[in-house]
C-alpha cells in the first residue's frame, strides 16, 4: 500500500524538482540513508532565511496532515517547533481541541552563519522507529545564495531503503524547489 501512496508523490515531485539544483541520495544502507540537495538563489542570506523560518510560504499543501500549508509554522530557536495545526472538524463535538503535529524539533538554529539544524522523521517515517537529522545551509555566493539540504535518517524501519530513500528524495527535492521560488529567483547550482 505504501509503494501505490509514494510512486505517485515521487513522480510529483521530480516533476517540480528545480532546474538550478543539485539533487542525490548520497549514502543508502539497510540501517538508512542519506539525502543532499542545493540550489542557488539570487536572493541575499537574509531574505532566504526569513522565507525559511515561514515554511507556509514555500512548504507543499500536498505533504502536509492537513493538506494546508498554511497550518505550518516554524518556532526558529532551540527546542522550538516545525509543527502544523490539524484545525477541528466542522463537525467535531462541542470542547473538542485542535489537533497537532511536529514534523521535526528544531535543535541548532544561527540565522548569522545561516544554518538550521532540526529533528525528525518526516512524513511516513514518522511511525517507524528512525532519528532524522536535517540541516540547511545558506551560504552568500557572489550573485546571491547557495541553499544546501542534507537529511539524514537512520535507524529501524519497516519500509526497503532503495524503495523509499527516492521518494523521500524527491518530496524533499519539491521542498527545496518551492523554498528557492519564495525566496527569489534561481540560478545555476553550478
Amino acid at each position: 500500500m505504501i509503494r501505490e501512496i509514494l510512486a505517485p508523490a515521487l513522480l510529483a515531485a521530480l516533476a517540480f524538482a528545480p532546474l538550478a539544483a543539485k539533487a542525490e541520495v548520497a549514502q543508502q544502507s539497510d540501517a538508512g540513508f542519506v539525502i543532499k540537495h542545493s540550489a542557488v538563489v539570487t536572493a541575499d542570506p537574509q531574505t532566504v532565511w526569513k522565507t525559511l523560518i515561514a515554511p507556509a510560504k514555500w512548504w507543499s499543501s500536498d505533504h502536509t496532515w492537513s493538506k494546508n500549508a498554511d497550518n505550518l509554522y516554524l518556532d526558529a530557536q532551540a527546542t522550538g517547533c516545525f509543527c502544523e495545526k490539524l484545525p477541528k472538524p466542522a463537525d467535531a463535538p462541542e470542547g473538542q481541541r485542535m489537533g497537532s503535529v511536529e514534523h521535526m524539533h528544531i535543535i541548532f538554529a544561527d540565522p548569522q552563519r545561516g544554518v538550521l539544524r532540526m529533528v525528525g522523521s518526516l512524513g511516513p517515517l514518522q511511525g517507524e522507529a528512525l532519528h532524522g537529522t536535517l540541516t540547511v545551509q545558506l551560504t552568500k555566493t557572489e550573485t546571491g545564495t547557495r541553499i544546501e539540504l542534507e537529511y539524514v535518517v537512520g535507524g529501524y524501519m519497516r519500509f526497503k531503503t532503495e524503495e523509499i530513500a527516492p521518494a523521500v528524495d524527491g518530496v524533499l527535492g519539491q521542498q527545496l524547489a518551492g523554498l528557492a521560488k519564495a525566496a527569489g529567483a534561481s540560478a545555476p547550482a553550478g
